[in-house]
């Protein structure tokens, strides 16, 4: 066996440096060798140092006087490896920082300049503070939101809080409340809309003769419109009676509390309009929010609206203690489901992997803040869904979009059995606990099969 273990003489003569006679070795003078690998370099003497065997796949049993410096030689190598290693992250960062400055010295700030009024329509949570963020950009600059509550708007302007809402944060002095549609929207540069979808038709219709044909609009909100499916790109323009109205929509991962308190924020603003989505940039961009731009609007806006949907389903799996298993599956599914409806509606796939999609879909399913999770949550638990929204003094768009959701899959003929488990619980026609047997049931499909329909659902998608 030993002998066995003997490289062939034309393999001996390749390694060694030079040939010579072969040395006998006596049965007791053997000894376990195995030799190294050849290597494709020239052995220059037979002093240096053979490579580390470990680095050679080889093993040898034989004892080497060499081993202790051949460690600390590597050792040596390690630290120099490990210093350049650090050097090149080191430079690789500061190359970023340096291109993050000298972009943004060179950005315009005109917009910022030349702004001298917003608006902000609805003075729910995230209107607050979307008027509370943008009024600390510039004390100049005056924020005026439209209110239908005298008592919050009196609180406003006296106290600088909006105590249904923010009690604990004061808001900027530039900000103005007031119930008058028309000193409102009286020579203002930018409208936030933040009135919820389902009221937003006959809201606008109210305001539209004191609004400017050219304002743009700069939606928050997020849903589909039950009756008539549309988005807020398609209500604002309709209810306004003008179909050219400058259109934006700002959406992403944001909690309205957290945008209060200055934390670190990533938003996406969305328009057809390149000019108008870089003017709505350089407005809300600063050192706490990341604001990107894109061109997908219905990207944006249908990921905003479904995620609220799947959202009330990742509540329903906490509620009911059915693990995280469960939960994992159940939004990867969701996330399945809204991509198949968005694509086939028009919208980017790179949109919906983006902020506004998956980053919005994690922040809605997974943190307790969010008000579709609670709703979730509280079916799970199984209380009514009548006794939670009594109780609630925030609209859940979920809710009321989850019915819109489904005849959008009905209209595009898009399977999506977890939103359509959803819209049947809030309907009350199943129970949460039925609709998880119903779904774990449905028919076992292989990935095959899953990229097979995605591909039809693209095709029919682009035909469309």
């Amino acid at each position: 066996m030993a002998a066995a273990l003997i490289a062939e003489p034309s393999l001996l003569s390749f390694i060694l440096p030079s040939p010579g006679p072969r040395r006998s070795i006596s049965p007791p003078e053997r000894k376990l060798r195995v030799h190294r690998k050849p290597s494709l370099l020239p052995v220059a003497s037979p002093s240096l140092s053979p490579p580390c065997p470990c680095a050679a796949g080889t093993l040898d049993l034989e004892p080497d006087e060499e081993s202790p410096s051949r460690s600390l030689s590597s050792r040596q190598d390690g630290k120099e490896g490990g210093r350049d290693r650090r050097r090149a992250v080191r430079i690789a960062w500061e190359k970023l920082v340096r291109w993050s400055r000298s972009w943004r010295s060179k950005a315009k700030s005109d917009v910022l300049e030349g702004t001298k009024k917003v608006v902000v329509l609805g003075g729910g949570s995230f209107g607050t503070a979307m008027a509370a963020h943008v009024a600390s950009r510039k004390a100049e600059m005056e924020v005026a939101m439209l209110l239908r509550d005298g008592d919050v708007c009196r609180a406003i302007n006296e106290t600088h809080f909006n105590c249904k809402y923010f009690p604990e944060h004061k808001l900027p002095e530039n900000i103005v409340a007031t119930t008058s549609a028309k000193d409102a929207l009286l020579g203002a540069d930018y409208c936030f809309h933040a009135v919820p979808v389902q009221f937003s038709s006959s809201f606008l219709r109210g305001i539209s003769q004191h609004v400017d044909p050219n304002l743009p609009f700069i939606s928050l909100s997020k849903g589909l419109e039950l009756n008539t499916l549309r988005t807020m790109s398609q209500i604002i323009p309709r209810a306004l009676g003008n179909p050219r109205q400058p259109f934006i929509v700002l959406s992403g991962p944001s909690f309205a509390v957290e945008l209060m308190r200055k934390m670190p924020t990533a938003m996406v603003v969305a328009s057809k309009d390149k000019k108008l989505a870089s003017a709505a940039q350089q407005l809300l961009a600063s050192p706490n929010l990341r604001i990107s731009s894109s061109s997908d609007i219905t990207g944006v806006e249908i990921a905003g609206a479904l995620k609220n949907v799947l959202a009330i389903a990742a509540g329903i799996v906490e509620g009911m203690n059915l693990g995280n298993n469960c939960m994992s599956a159940l939004v990867a599914q969701g996330c399945s489901e809204i991509r198949w409806l968005a694509t086939k509606m028009g919208a980017k796939p790179t949109t919906l992997t983006g902020l506004s999609g998956t980053g919005d879909i994690m922040l809605t399913c997974f943190v307790n803040l969010s008000r579709n999770r609670t709703v979730g949550l509280r079916l799970g638990s199984g209380e009514k869904l009548d006794d939670i929204l009594s109780t609630m003094n925030q609209v859940a768009e979920g809710v009321s979009t989850a019915g819109a959701v489904i005849a959008l899959a009905q209209k595009y003929n898009v399977k999506m059995p977890v939103l359509t488990a959803v819209a049947r619980i809030i309907d009350n026609e199943l129970t949460p606990k039925k609709a998880v047997l119903e779904l774990m049931s449905l028919p076992q499909v292989t990935t095959e099969t899953l990229k097979k329909f995605e591909k039809l659902v693209k095709l029919n998608s682009q035909r469309a």
